[in-house]
């Protein structure tokens, strides 16, 4: 066979084979009221074109190893995923007290909090693979908490998921500004919520006009989705495969009907 025929042969098989699937991640520095943050960016690079985008939000740790693995996962799935950094550059820490300062100093202040999120969207909108028409936001703990604030503070994304989040009420007169829908993850055994806090929740969620969704995932504790979450030695914390595989499968379905 002549070596022309031989070289023509194997760039037709080249051609036949799939592109593999590359997840690509990169470093994304950015600012909000003048503090230096430092994000973390993934996307499949075989695919082409623009689409959807997820902002993944952490938990009260700081943007740690278990929000990167989230943010890849979602590469994985054809999303470009962005993790915002809502408190400072290197601020990650596995000392339940250092968190709990870090998380108060940004939800004692609504508005600042909410646009500390809303920095890292920008981020996520701005970025070259993104459809800045097709992004949703998704969170973990103090993270669940910050995508609700995000609907309730009228950004312009097709929906929002709470992981293990406190539910959140809309405040007086936001509901008519809210333009995503809302999927909350919730473990039914989480000591933080209480039962009349959850209940309140629920009345008031039923009349609000919003589009959501509550789901209850039995004796899941808070942290459910968290493979480490027994490590950190807190009785409330607790790792639950069926409700981690659960929650993240009725993420994937309600993706599937926002985007």
């Amino acid at each position: 066979m002549k070596t022309s025929t031989i070289l023509v042969l194997a760039l037709l098989l080249a051609a036949a084979v799939p592109a593999q699937a590359a997840v690509v991640t990169e470093t994304v520095t950015y600012q909000h009221g003048g503090q230096p943050l430092q994000g973390y960016l993934a996307w499949d690079d075989a695919i082409p074109g623009k689409r959807p985008g997820v902002l993944v939000v952490h938990e009260w740790w700081g943007l740690n190893d278990y929000v990167r693995d989230r943010v890849r996962q979602l590469a994985e799935l054809g999303y470009v995923a962005f993790a915002p950094d809502m408190y400072g550059v290197g601020k990650v820490t596995e000392h339940p007290s250092q968190a709990g300062e870090w998380m108060k100093t940004i939800t004692g202040n609504v508005e600042f909090w909410r646009h500390r999120a809303l920095a890292g969207l920008s981020v996520l909108k701005g970025s070259e693979h993104v459809d800045p028409d097709r992004v949703s936001a998704i969170g973990y703990c103090f993270g669940g908490s910050t995508v609700q604030q995000l609907a309730y503070a009228g950004a312009n994304i097709r929906g929002v998921v709470s992981f293990h989040g406190s539910p959140l009420l809309p405040q007086t007169g936001e509901t008519d500004q809210v333009k995503a829908k809302i999927l909350v993850c919730h473990g039914a055994a989480d000591p933080f919520t209480k039962p009349d806090q959850l209940q309140a929740y629920l009345t008031q969620m039923a009349t609000s006009g919003l589009d959501w969704q509550f789901i209850a995932y039995g004796g899941a504790r808070h942290g459910f989705t968290n493979p480490g979450a027994d490590a950190k030695g807190i009785e409330a914390l607790a790792y639950d495969r069926s409700a981690d595989m659960r929650s993240w499968a009725h993420m994937k379905l309600f993706f599937e009907e926002i985007f």
